[in-house]
C-alpha cells in the first residue's frame, strides 16, 4: 500500500475501508458457520490489497476469470487460484498456465470433452487440475448437469485431473429469483456430482455461489462459494435488497458541474460509472445522500440526476454515486482511493487496480 494522498480530481472511485472490512468479515463468518469454504471472485475488485484482506479473513483462495488476472494475483502472493472460466487453451496460454502452476496451486474450468482433452495435451505433467462447469439456469456456459460425468471422464482419460464441478447461478440477478436461483443451483450441483460418481469419480470440490443468492444457498450441496460483489455492494444489490445503503463500500465521487434544466449534472458519466443497467434497475446509479434520487440520463462524461424534489447542491460540490455494476466501474479505473478513516488516522491511500484490463 502507498502512503496517504491528497484527494484526486473527480470523478474517482472511493472505498470506505471500514465498510469493506465489515463486508469481508461478515461474509467470512457466515461461510464458516455454514461449513463451506470461501473462494471470493477477485474480478470484482482486481486489487491485491483487497485480496489480502479476504485471505486474511479466512478465504481458502481466490477465483479469477482469466489467465491474466491469475498472473496478477499470483505475482502478488496468492497461493491458490481457480480460473472459473471454460478455457480453450492455446500453446501460448498453456505456457502461462504452466508458469503459474510452478508458483501456486492452480485449477481451471472446462465444459466440454474437447476443451478438457486440449488442456490435458498442453498441460501434461503440470499438476493443473480442472473443474467441470455446469449450467444451473443462467444458460451462458456450462454443460448440462447430467453431462458433467462425460466431460470429467474425457478429461481423466486424457490425463487431466478433475477436482469436481462448479456453477454460477447468474440468473439470481433478478428481484424475484434470489431463492429460486439458489434452488436451481443446488439441483444442478446435486445432479452433476451424481454424474461424476456414476463414473467412479468422487468430487472433492462442489463450487457455486453468487452475491444475490448467497443468503439462500443450499450449503449442504456445496463445499465452496465464490461471490464477488459482496466486498463492495452496488446499486444493483441495493435494489435487489441484498445490500443495505450503509453496507456499500464503493462510490464514485463526482462534482456538480451544472444545474441545467433544474436538475443535477455530475462529471461522472459512463466512462466512470459503467453503462450497465439491468431491466429491474430504476436508473444508472444511486446516491446514498439522496435515497429517492435517480440517475436518469448517462452520457460518457455526464450523469443527470433527478433529486426527487430535494434542494440542488451548489455548483462545485462533491456528490457520491453508487454504480449499478461495481465490477464494470472498477475495470474503468486505474486506482481505487481507499478512505482508511480511523484505521490509520485519516487520509486516502492509492490502491492500484492491478488486474484491470487483463482480459485474456
Amino acid at each position: 500500500m502507498s502512503g496517504p494522498a491528497v484527494e484526486p480530481a473527480t470523478p474517482y472511485l472511493r472505498v470506505d475501508v471500514s465498510r469493506l472490512r465489515a463486508n469481508i468479515e461478515r461474509t467470512a463468518r457466515w461461510a464458516a458457520t455454514a461449513g463451506v469454504s470461501l473462494r471470493p471472485h477477485a474480478k470484482t475488485h482486481k486489487s491485491p490489497e483487497i485480496a489480502r484482506l479476504q485471505l486474511a479473513a479466512g478465504a481458502l483462495g481466490l477465483t479469477v476469470a482469466t489467465i491474466g488476472e491469475a498472473e496478477v494475483f499470483v505475482e502478488a502472493g496468492a497461493e491458490d487460484v481457480f480460473v472459473a472460466y471454460p478455457l480453450w487453451l492455446t500453446e501460448a496460454g498453456a505456457r502461462r498456465v504452466r508458469d503459474l502452476a510452478d508458483r501456486a496451486d492452480l485449477a481451471i474450468g472446462v465444459d466440454s470433452a474437447e476443451a478438457a482433452q486440449q488442456a490435458a495435451r498442453l498441460l501434461e505433467g503440470s499438476g493443473v487440475a480442472a473443474l467441470v462447469e455446469v449450467d444451473s439456469g443462467q444458460h451462458r456456459s456450462g454443460v448440462a448437469p447430467a453431462g458433467a460425468g462425460a466431460v470429467a471422464a474425457a478429461a481423466v482419460e486424457a490425463g487431466l485431473p478433475v477436482r469436481g464441478v462448479f456453477t454460477f447461478p447468474g440468473h439470481s440477478y433478478s428481484p424475484d429469483a434470489l431463492r429460486t436461483a439458489a434452488a436451481d443451483e443446488a439441483r444442478a450441483l446435486q445432479a452433476a456430482t451424481a454424474s461424476l460418481r456414476a463414473i467412479g469419480l468422487e468430487p472433492d470440490v462442489v463450487s457455486g455461489g453468487s452475491t444475490p443468492s448467497l443468503a439462500h444457498t443450499h450449503t449442504d450441496e456445496l463445499t465452496e462459494l465464490r461471490p464477488g460483489v459482496y466486498v463492495f455492494g452496488d446499486a444493483q444489490q441495493w435494489e435487489l435488497g441484498t445490500a443495505a445503503p450503509g453496507d456499500l463500500a464503493l462510490t464514485c465521487r463526482a462534482t456538480v458541474v451544472s444545474h441545467a434544466g433544474g436538475r443535477l449534472v455530475l462529471d461522472a458519466g459512463s466512462k466512470a460509472l459503467g453503462a450497465d443497467r439491468a431491466a429491474y434497475a430504476t436508473g444508472w446509479g444511486r446516491l446514498p445522500a439522496y435515497p429517492d434520487a435517480r440517475v436518469v440520463q448517462l452520457s460518457e462524461h455526464h450523469a443527470v440526476v433527478d433529486l426527487a424534489g430535494a434542494p440542488l447542491p451548489r455548483l462545485g460540490a462533491h456528490v457520491d454515486v453508487v454504480p449499478n455494476h461495481v465490477c464494470a466501474a472498477v475495470n474503468l479505473a486505474d486506482t481505487l482511493w481507499a478512505d482508511t478513516g480511523s484505521d490509520t488516522g485519516g487520509g486516502l491511500e492509492a490502491w492500484p487496480v492491478a488486474a484491470r484490463g487483463r482480459n485474456g
